[in-house]
């Protein structure tokens, strides 16, 4: 389905349907592309709002995690949002750990896939070379346990960003800012009902992680998804929708 983005108050976003929301949060090489399956399954029963975050226009000496908790509460804020479920990817599960613990007032549920907070291995161990076509081919590809998801028109999104010197400078701040910030000694505090779906053959945070969050959020239940790596909603949409559904509804 196509993803109709809106433009208010200096905030890009996708608001689709109507009912309680599920805000979506995406991660640090994230598309609302990634969001689709979730999107076309979701908005006939719930409001499902997207928030683009500014990964490469924030000012540096804001580009890391709290500068990205402090846009989620400004948007929240400026929507007047209430009662969500907040489902995050990768860095966005990250965020949403964060502004949970800030926040819990206003979070009914969480929904986590492929989230740092413990460990990642971002990037496959390096960051980004700029004006490399090959090398971001094969680390996107990298991203997933099927290449094949890794289409031309993903390839080209990621290296057209990794060719300005400002957005990768922001992504390294970003990437560091999450790898040193590991929330073992805060997650226990959680109380929000928490779903953990992971790829069985996630690269970046393997299925150990997804373990240690299971262990550590105590209101929480780990599903993982076979012949599936670091972005579940793409590699298998269907599946990890029927999990979450279940989840919803329950």
């Amino acid at each position: 389905m196509a993803i109709a983005v809106k433009e208010e108050n200096g905030f890009k976003f996708v608001d689709e349907g109507q009912g309680q929301v599920l805000l979506l949060l995406h991660g640090l090489f994230g598309a609302l592309s990634n969001w689709e399956g979730v999107v076309g399954r979701f908005s006939k029963n719930f409001r499902v709002v997207i928030p683009m975050l500014p990964i490469y226009e924030m000012p540096i000496k804001e580009a890391g995690l709290e500068g990205l908790r402090k846009f989620v509460e400004d948007f929240v804020a400026f929507k007047k949002l209430d009662n969500m479920i907040i489902m995050g990817n990768s860095l966005g599960g990250h965020i949403a750990l964060l502004y949970t613990l800030q926040n819990a007032n206003r979070v009914r549920k969480l929904i986590l896939t492929g989230s740092s907070g413990l460990f990642e291995d971002s990037m496959g161990g390096s960051y980004p070379k700029r004006g490399n076509y090959d090398y971001i081919r094969e680390r996107v590809a990298y991203t997933f346990y099927d290449p094949n998801v890794a289409t031309k028109d993903l390839v080209d999104e990621v290296f057209e960003t990794t060719r300005s010197i400002p957005k990768c400078m922001r992504i390294v701040a970003i990437a560091k800012s999450a790898q040193r910030h590991n929330m073992a000694d805060d997650i226990p505090n959680i109380t929000a009902p928490t779903l953990l779906v992971w790829g069985l053959n996630d690269t970046i945070t393997p299925p150990i992680v997804a373990h240690e969050f299971n262990r550590l959020i105590p209101n929480s239940e780990l599903k993982f998804i076979d012949r599936c790596c670091h972005a579940p909603m793409m590699e298998h949409p269907e599946k990890f929708n029927e999990l979450v559904e279940e989840f919803l509804v329950t």
